[in-house]
C-alpha cells in the first residue's frame, strides 16, 4: 500500500472523533487569534496613524507612511530569527510549551507599544524603540504560526488534515478582523485629532487582557501522541538529531518549497490588507472609517471561506487547490485596482473580498502541506524557516514597495506585475511538489528513518 493511500494511525483517528480534536482546534485558534490581531494590529496602525506620529513630517504624506513601513518590516526580518529559536525549543520540548511562551512575548511587546511617547515628545528616540518592540513582536510571532497549525495538523486524522489545519488559519483573519474593528470604533467616535492623540492606544492596551485568555487556553492543550512518541524516540537514542540544523542538511529541498508556496501567498496579503489602504487614502483620499469598514466585512468572509477551501485540499489534493489561487492571485489587481478607481463603497469591498477569497486557495492548504514535508522530529524548525523566512522578501517588502512604485510613477501597474512574477514563482513550487492527500504522518517518519539510517527498513514498518 503506498504512502499516499494509507489512513492515519489509532491514535490520530482517535483525537479526530468527539471533542478532543475541536478542543485542539479551539485552543490554537484563540492564541492565534490573539496574537495576530497584535501583529495586524501594528500593520494597520502604521498605515493610519504611525508615520504622523513617530516620524517628522516631510510635507508629502506618503513619506511618513513608508517610514511606518520600515519599521513594520523589522518585524518580518525577526520573524526567521523566531522561527529558529522557537522550532528548536519546539521540536525539543514540545508545541505547548513553546506557544504558552511565544503569546506572553507578543503581548507584553504590544502592550508597550501602547505606552510610546512620539516624535514631538522625544524626536528619535520614539521610532528606535518602536523598531526595538517590533522587533521583538516578530521575534515571537516567528515561533507561533509553525507550532499553531502543527498542534493541530499532527492531531488530524489524515483524510481530513487540510480541514482541521486550515482553521488556525481562518484565526488570523479574526485576529485582523478584532485589529480593524478596534480601530474602527475608536476612529468613528472620536475627533481625527483624539484618535491620532490616544484613541489608537486603547487597541493595543487591549492586548494585555487577550493575552490571559489565550494563554489561560492554551495550558488545557495536550500535545499530539505521534510528537510524544518522537520525543521519546529522541530522548531514548541520543543519536537521532532534530531541529533546524538537521532540517537544513537533510530537507533543503522540502525548505525551499515551503518558501516557494509562501511567497505569493504573503505578497498578495499584505497588498489586499495594507497597500489598498494606502492606495484609497493617498489617491482618492477615502475616508478612514468607510476603509475600515470595508476590511472587517472582507475579514468576515474570509475566515468563512478558509475552511471551506481547507475541504478542497482534502477533496482535489493539494496541487491543484494552491494552483488555482496563485494563478487567480495574479489576476487580481488587474481588476482590483480598477474597482477601487470607482470610489464606489460596495464596489471597493467587493474587490477586497475577491482578493481575500482568492488568497485562501493558497493559504488554507499551507499547514497540510508544509506538514506533510518533514518528519516529526524536525517539523516544528522545517515548517517554522520554510514560512518565516519567506516573510522577509515578501510581506514585508510587498506594502513598502507597492507604496514607493506608487510615489514614484502614480500608478497601480508596477504593483500588478510585481504580483504577477510572485504568482510565478509559486506555481513553479506548487508544481515541484509531490501530492500528498491522505498521506499519515507515521509513513514520513518511517520513511525518514529508513532513509537515513535511523532504523531499519523491517523496524520502520513495524
Amino acid at each position: 500500500m503506498s504512502v499516499e493511500q494509507r489512513s492515519g494511525t489509532a491514535a490520530g483517528q482517535a483525537a479526530g472523533k468527539g471533542s478532543g480534536l475541536k478542543k485542539i482546534v479551539a485552543a490554537s485558534m484563540v492564541g492565534t487569534v490573539v496574537e495576530w490581531y497584535e501583529f495586524f494590529l501594528y500593520a494597520t496602525a502604521a498605515t493610519l496613524v504611525f508615520g504622523k506620529y513617530f516620524f517628522p513630517a516631510t510635507g508629502n504624506e506618503l513619506d511618513g507612511i513608508i517610514q511606518a513601513f520600515l519599521t513594520y518590516a523589522v518585524g518580518f526580518v525577526a520573524r526567521p530569527l523566531g522561527g529558529i529559536v522557537f522550532g528548536q525549543i519546539g521540536d525539543k520540548l514540545g508545541r505547548k510549551p513553546t506557544l504558552q511562551l511565544t503569546i506572553v512575548i507578543v503581548g507584553v511587546a504590544t502592550f508597550l507599544m501602547g505606552c510610546l511617547p512620539g516624535f514631538a515628545d522625544i524626536g528619535y528616540l520614539a521610532p528606535a524603540l518602536l523598531v526595538a518592540l517590533r522587533f521583538i513582536q516578530g521575534f515571537a510571532l516567528g515561533g507561533e504560526w509553525g507550532g499553531a497549525v502543527l498542534l493541530v495538523a499532527e492531531h488530524s486524522p489524515s483524510k481530513s488534515r487540510g480541514f482541521w489545519s486550515s482553521w488556525p488559519q481562518a484565526a488570523v483573519p479574526v485576529g485582523n478582523l478584532l485589529a480593524t474593528a478596534v480601530l474602527f470604533t475608536m476612529s468613528s467616535v472620536l475627533s481625527s485629532e483624539a484618535f491620532l492623540g490616544w484613541g489608537w492606544r486603547v487597541a493595543f492596551w487591549l492586548s494585555a487582557v487577550i493575552v490571559f485568555v489565550g494563554y489561560y487556553i492554551r495550558t488545557h492543550v495536550t500535545e499530539a501522541p505521534i510528537f510524544l512518541e518522537a520525543k521519546a524516540r529522541l530522548e531514548k537514542e541520543q543519536a537521532v538529531s532534530y531541529g533546524v540544523g538537521e532540517v537544513i542538511r537533510k530537507y533543503p529541498k522540502g525548505i525551499l518549497q515551503a518558501m516557494g508556496l509562501r511567497f505569493a501567498e504573503n505578497i498578495m496579503y499584505y497588498l489586499v490588507v495594507s497597500f489598498a489602504i494606502v492606495y484609497l487614502k493617498s489617491v482618492h483620499k477615502y475616508d478612514t472609517s468607510s476603509l475600515l469598514l470595508a476590511l472587517l466585512i472582507a475579514h468576515v468572509i474570509h475566515f468563512l471561506v478558509i475552511p471551506q477551501v481547507g475541504r478542497l485540499v482534502d477533496a482535489w489534493g493539494r496541487k491543484p487547490v494552491y494552483l488555482v489561487g496563485a494563478v487567480a492571485g495574479a489576476a487580481w489587481p488587474f481588476f482590483a485596482f480598477p474597482m477601487f478607481d470607482t470610489r464606489n463603497a460596495a464596489v471597493i469591498v467587493l474587490a477586497v473580498t475577491i482578493g481575500l477569497c482568492l488568497h485562501a486557495f493558497m493559504y488554507a492548504g499551507q499547514p497540510a502541506i508544509m506538514s506533510e514535508l518533514f518528519p516529526t522530529r524536525m517539523r516544528y524548525s522545517g515548517v517554522s524557516l520554510g514560512s518565516q523566512v519567506t516573510s522577509i522578501f515578501a510581506g514585508s517588502l510587498a506594502p513598502l514597495l507597492a507604496t514607493q512604485w506608487l510615489k514614484d510613477t502614480g500608478s497601480w501597474v508596477p504593483t500588478a506585475i510585481y504580483l504577477v512574477v510572485a504568482c510565478a514563482i509559486t506555481c513553479v513550487a506548487v508544481l515541484s511538489l509531490k501530492e500528498t492527500r491522505g498521506v499519515a504522518l507515521e509513513d514520513l517518519d518511517k520513511a525518514d528513518a529508513v532513509r537515513h539510517g535511523l532504523a531499519s527498513a523491517a523496524q520502520a514498518a513495524r
